[in-house]
């Protein structure tokens, strides 16, 4: 046997090694498989506080195509607009995936509001103190012709609420090495406003109150460990 056939053959052995390592390493037990089922419908109340859903505005259906893509990566998503008793509207979006693997992570609201057309602008990331602890979320504005639609928004991975891509890879990684595949949850709130600042006071307002409403389980589910 050459050199040179004996090195191509222990190249291949390693390959095909480190390829067999990755395979019986990566992550199976899906703990969505193992908690109670998540039903948003159920768990997000159409009226608490001064809020009840609008049920005069009627919510836009995504494309066909988009739909199929939605479909591939969340098990549930949910739509509403809510307004109050001054009149004012917020937009409440969320979404469910029961495996927050690589392949099937979340999408971040910047790329599917850029993905429309929309100019991204003023992200920022902070920390909401709420009632229950605190939550860290990112703030962006999202710019189109006349529209001005601020927005908050976090994300989940298990029962950890987070606020960048950097944290949401290390929070897979921690449940990939114990052998878990995390779900996770992507909440998005936005409203129509020229004024920024009013719109991320009056988001807050709603979330502190959306919050205060659900059970201590329900809550967890869609904002993580805020008690930390």
């Amino acid at each position: 046997m050459t050199p040179i056939l004996r090195t191509a053959l222990i190249t291949a052995a390693l390959m095909f090694a480190a390829s067999a390592t990755a395979v019986a390493l990566r992550p199976t037990h899906k703990l969505a498989d193992a908690g109670p089922k998540v039903d948003l419908e159920a768990m997000i109340p159409k009226q608490f506080g001064d809020w009840r859903i609008d049920t005069s505005i009627v919510p836009v259906l995504p494309s066909p195509d988009v739909q199929a893509k939605l479909d591939k990566i969340y098990n549930q998503t949910l739509a509403r607009t809510y307004v109050n008793s001054h009149g004012q509207r917020i937009m409440l979006s969320i979404a469910y995936g029961g495996d927050q693997s690589d392949a099937m992570q979340v999408h971040m609201p910047e790329g599917c509001y850029a993905g429309q057309g929309f100019a991204i602008k003023d992200k920022s990331r902070i920390v909401l103190e709420t009632f229950f602890g605190p939550l860290p979320v990112s703030r962006l504005v999202a710019h189109q012709g006349q529209r001005n639609e601020p927005i908050t928004y976090w994300f989940t991975v298990g029962d950890v609420a987070i606020n960048s891509g950097f944290r949401q890879k290390l929070e897979q990684l921690k449940f990939g090495l114990n052998g878990s595949v995390p779900d996770g949850v992507l909440v998005r709130v936005s409203s129509i406003d020229r004024n920024n600042q009013n719109a991320y006071a009056l988001q807050e307002n709603f979330l502190q109150e959306l919050l205060g409403s659900m059970t201590e389980k329900d809550r967890a589910r869609i904002a993580g460990r805020t008690n930390e």
